[in-house]
């Protein structure tokens, strides 16, 4: 006989759930790839595995002062829920509008929060995903299957940010806060604070504090563009003003802001020195008349890196009152006091801002294996940015730097549900991308030209990223103006794809 007493110990066998599609990540693209296979693939059963407890991924997890959109919303939001707010957003009206297309599309049922995948194993004998995620509020580790995984994880290490390690950091005797993990309980009155850093969470963090402490220095190695300008949208609110429907004024500003982003985008290659001119203008109209402008001229042509909208020019306007200042310089080293730079000059400081970005995450640090052998996506090529060479029934979401992110989310949520289509009236369970015979040949190149677009977090880490082929088929092109006509036309019958 089983001894009965051993039998009662063990614990139910863990059942594993299928789903259809799996996605990965609640944030803004999860929530957008969501309500695409909901509305598109209606019999789809799909499920959202989220790490935090909300929805958001980036507006959840970032909490510094004045934290904002640095895209509009017209294009950052999603091209089916028309946006009513400023053009650019604070996170909370973020939040909300993403909190209002869970409800309206009754999307909550398909997430589950504190749920972190920590591994992916495609079989090509059972044509599915096995994924394990934690459950992070009991410790335990479930099973997934899935025929198809969408990776909508977003693109950087949500634990922590990215800060280089200057020397004397341990020295200092007041505090260094990172952006991405801001304390809830930091009170920076009366305090002299320093923000090193140049980017869109430099220029957000500073406006947000000045006047709040004794005084803030944004510390920069070298400058970066802005655009200054009122935070609002002249078209939107005439029509409005003319009583015309939310969906009609967003899908026309929408399109209003796309022809804009792509004059400026063509202007910045064709006409760089005319476009670098009217950029320093438009940041000189901001500041007092004896400023000195080398503060705010980068050395580099507009768009290698991504250029940070300023909303009614609040980080020139804190600058103009003496509550903030610039100072462009190296740091030597951290002292008891603040900071030494190598010009010789030292600024002092209780708290010290590291704005220095993030670090690159691959589909999100996950291991993954294919038939048992472990995933090296650097091995692997691109097909569009969204799919990889040698990795079947899987999906990427990675979006436009010179666009808005979202703009890939609806566009890829229309292909990817007609692949799923596409595949259901084919009959078959598996697809992957593979280079055709007129490919072989062809040059393979790191994911982006640095001489194109060149932002540190994407530098240090370029050798973990997939790679490109010199045909638009097999890279991630950042071009959404003509991508937007492409997608629609590409044949999911083409060489490119193989089905089995």
């Amino acid at each position: 006989m089983a001894d009965t007493a051993a039998v009662k110990e063990r614990k139910p066998k863990a059942k594993i759930e299928h789903f259809d599609v799996l996605i990965a990540g609640a944030g803004i693209s999860g929530v957008g790839a969501a309500y695409h296979i909901k509305t598109q693939t209606p019999k789809k059963k799909f499920l959202v595995l989220e790490a935090y407890e909300s929805f958001g991924g980036t507006w959840y997890m970032h909490r510094y002062p004045g934290i904002r959109s640095d895209s509009d919303l017209y294009t950052f939001g999603y091209r089916f829920k028309p946006w009513v707010g400023p053009p650019i957003a604070s996170r909370e009206e973020i939040l909300k509008y993403m909190g209002e297309v869970i409800d309206e599309a009754g999307l909550a049922e398909h997430i589950r929060y504190r749920h972190k995948i920590r591994s992916a194993s495609w079989s090509s004998a059972k044509k599915k995903w096995t994924v394990k995620a934690e459950n992070l509020e009991t410790g335990d580790v479930l099973t997934f299957t899935a025929n198809f995984l969408w990776m909508c994880q977003g693109y950087y290490n949500h634990a922590q940010g990215y800060t280089p390690e200057w020397a004397g950091m341990a020295d200092f005797k007041g505090q260094i806060v990172h952006p991405q993990t801001w304390p809830e309980d930091l009170d920076l009155t009366g305090k002299k604070v320093i923000c090193i850093g140049s980017g869109a969470t430099a220029a957000t963090v500073v406006p947000a504090i000045a006047g709040k402490c004794e005084h803030v220095t944004l510390l920069q190695r070298s400058p970066t563009y802005f655009i200054p300008a009122r935070n609002e949208n002249v078209l939107a609110d005439e029509l409005r003003m003319l009583g015309v429907d939310d969906a009609w004024i967003h899908e026309i500003v929408r399109r209003k802001y796309n022809h804009d982003q792509a004059e400026f985008t063509r202007r910045s290659f064709e006409e760089s020195d005319t476009v670098r001119q009217e950029l320093l203008d438009g940041v000189k109209a901001c500041l007092p008349e004896d400023f000195d402008m080398s503060h705010f001229t980068p050395s580099y042509r507009p768009w290698r890196q991504r250029i940070a909208f300023v909303p009614d020019a609040d980080l020139f306007e804190g600058i103009k009152a003496g509550q903030a200042s610039v100072v462009t310089d190296h740091i030597d080293r951290f002292t008891e006091k603040g900071i030494l730079l190598k010009s010789g000059n030292e600024l002092e400081a209780d708290v010290i801002i590291t704005a220095t970005g993030f670090d690159l995450s691959v589909l999100g640090d996950i291991p993954f294996e294919v038939d048992g052998e472990p995933v090296d996506w650097s091995k692997t090529i691109t097909y569009r940015g969204m799919m990889f060479t040698g990795v079947p029934n899987l999906a990427w979401v990675f979006g436009y730097f010179r666009a808005s992110w979202t703009l890939r989310v609806d566009m890829m949520g229309d292909l990817i549900c007609r692949l799923l289509k596409h595949m259901d009236e084919k009959k078959v369970k598996q697809v992957e991308v593979a280079l055709r015979p007129q490919d072989h040949n062809m040059e393979i190149l790191p994911w982006i030209d640095e001489a194109n677009f060149n932002p540190g977090y994407l530098a240090r880490s370029m050798h973990l990223m997939p790679k490109r082929g010199t045909t638009r088929d097999w890279q991630h092109t950042q071009d959404y103006w003509r991508e937007k006509d492409e997608f629609p036309l590409i044949d999911l019958d083409g060489e490119e794809f193989r089905y089995s």
